[in-house]
């Protein structure tokens, strides 16, 4: 997968995002027991606390006929392997001081620097959770710059 550490959530963290400029990573996956695709958005969406009119915007869907995402590296090959016939992601894009653009490195290093109590906390959580094989250009520097290394 391509994904980088660039969305300002609601709650002050960097999240990881799909991002076709990334470099690919290995990602960890999850079988949803539903059957039918539209319910496994709608609990995606409730998990990620994402409640916009349009969920299908925000929560990306692959079948086995679509063409695949480019985010999403060799995403048909994986899902045959697996006998999995649709997937879905959270497909929210970057988002920084309220704007629909992606951070910059240093950008992201001084705001995560600038936190203070529970928000800096709940930010560094979350990178420190990634999981270890989301060896983004991005974590590299939080972790040279704020110490914030994956933890087990």
């Amino acid at each position: 997968m391509k994904v980088e550490f660039l969305r300002q959530s609601n709650d002050g963290r960097i999240t990881l995002v799909l991002d076709e400029s990334a470099k690919p990573v290995g990602c960890l996956w999850a079988l949803m027991a539903l059957n039918k695709l539209e319910d496994a958005q709608m609990a995606l969406a409730k998990r990620e606390e994402i409640f916009s009119k349009d969920v299908a915007n925000d929560i990306g869907t692959w079948r086995c006929e679509d063409s695949y995402p480019v985010c999403i590296v060799g995403l048909e090959r994986w899902a045959s392997s697996k006998g999995i016939d649709a997937v879905i992601w959270t497909a929210l894009g970057p988002k920084f001081q309220g704007d629909k653009r992606a951070p910059t490195q240093n950008e992201v290093i001084t705001y995560l620097s600038a936190l203070i109590g529970p928000e800096r906390d709940n930010a560094e959580r979350y990178v420190r959770r990634a999981p270890r094989q989301i060896d983004t250009e991005y974590r590299k520097q939080i972790e040279a710059k704020l110490g914030w290394s994956p933890s087990d």
